[in-house]
């Protein structure tokens, strides 16, 4: 199993989830979050200087069977790209665990239904 996490563009996240959906990921956590990148920039608006260097961004997470891994990570290359810096990034990490609290499944099993596990 898999940890996938993801920031994305706040803009993008309607696409990203439309696209994990797709790919049968249906089951995913995000928060609004704000970070700063490499880019340093201001705005000037009617004489005021703004700092636009903390970016909102959608932070995603979820938990994926090994077949999963690379049609999640497909799913949002494919719909959070914008060609422009600050696209985000993706971070796989392994899951040593997983247990549904309700019925005491562990492994994959804890995280699809049993009709889906095949899928």
């Amino acid at each position: 199993m898999k940890k996938i996490e993801a920031i994305i563009r706040k803009s993008k996240f309607d696409e990203v989830r439309a696209a994990l959906h797709e790919a049968d990921i249906d089951f995913l956590s995000w928060w609004g979050v704000k970070g700063q990148g490499t880019a340093k920039q201001g705005l000037i608006f009617r004489g005021i200087a703004y700092d636009v260097n903390a970016i909102e961004r959608i932070y995603l997470s979820f938990v994926v069977r090994e077949v999963n891994v690379q049609k999640s990570i497909d799913a949002i290359l494919r719909s959070a790209y914008t060609g422009e810096s600050g696209d985000g990034r993706i971070f796989v990490s392994t899951i040593e665990q997983s247990i549904r609290i309700r019925t005491g499944d562990r492994g994959d099993e804890s995280l699809y239904d049993k009709e889906q596990k095949d899928a």
